[in-house]
């Protein structure tokens, strides 16, 4: 049986997703626990390959089970295993062949700031914290220009293929606005067919420098054409990245 599950976690304390021996990982947490319950040997696919400190609230994995195994109990048994920092929010049967990857059409973040002089410690793990006063009209100005379908290098890490050729950085973003929460939170809501490295949190930061006006909103669409990350300027912390879903076309 494919089973389909939303997992959610908060990733400060793991070195992402993907197993990594040696290493803490959400994957290889999730992978050990699963195999415990199913004694057989498990083999994850999921929708995202978030980075260390990145938080999900959606994120979706895919895996065999034996037909016979009970779900109810899976769940349950697993985020006894792993709380409080993952749990699964839901699991269920999916077509034969489902990927939670390549099956995926989008995936959503969110990106938290907390805008305000003061910090908040029950938030300081999952929000980037931005004492300056941020302008999010401008802020959203600059985001318009990299929705559609463009070539991502500046704001992405280069990567290879097996074969030593470059991955492609071409992404289609379907939408990216900030929306201003109360008590000085803002939420900037980014959803693309995929994401290449960094990507978002390269995009926050070089918003959050138009914010303060160290950058005209137009510099964002000059920064897209570059195609050089050199021209991208801070790094927006992970803590504040958030996983928060994945869309597919159909329901398994």
């Amino acid at each position: 049986m494919r089973v389909r599950a939303t997992v959610a976690y908060n990733g400060g304390s793991f070195h992402g997703f993907a197993v990594n021996e040696g290493v803490r990982t959400v994957g290889g947490e999730l992978t050990e626990a699963l195999t415990r319950y199913l004694r057989q040997p498990v083999e994850l696919a999921c929708a995202g390959r978030t980075d260390a400190g990145v938080h999900a609230r959606g994120q979706v994995v895919s895996f065999d089970a034996a037909d016979s195994a009970d779900l109810l109990g899976l769940r349950t048994a697993v985020n006894r295993m792993l709380a409080p920092a993952i749990a699964i929010l839901d699991l269920e049967a999916a077509p034969c062949g489902f990927d939670a990857r390549f099956a995926a059409t989008s995936r959503t973040y969110h990106y938290t700031v907390l805008n305000r002089e003061v910090p908040d410690p029950f938030l300081a793990a999952t929000a980037w914290h931005h004492p300056r006063p941020l302008d999010t009209a401008a802020m959203n100005a600059a985001a318009a220009a990299i929705v559609g379908e463009h070539d991502f290098s500046s704001f992405c890490r280069r990567q290879r293929n097996a074969d030593g050729t470059e991955k492609s950085r071409v992404r289609v973003v379907k939408r990216a606005n900030w929306l201003v929460a109360d008590q000085g939170l803002l939420r900037f809501e980014i959803e693309a067919s995929s994401f290449c490295h960094q990507m978002v949190r390269s995009i926050t930061g070089a918003l959050v420098d138009i914010g303060t006006a160290r950058c005209p909103p137009e510099s964002m669409a000059e920064i897209l054409v570059a195609r050089d990350r050199a021209g991208v300027g801070r790094l927006a912390p992970p803590h504040g990245l958030c996983l928060w879903s994945v869309s597919y076309s159909q329901a398994p």
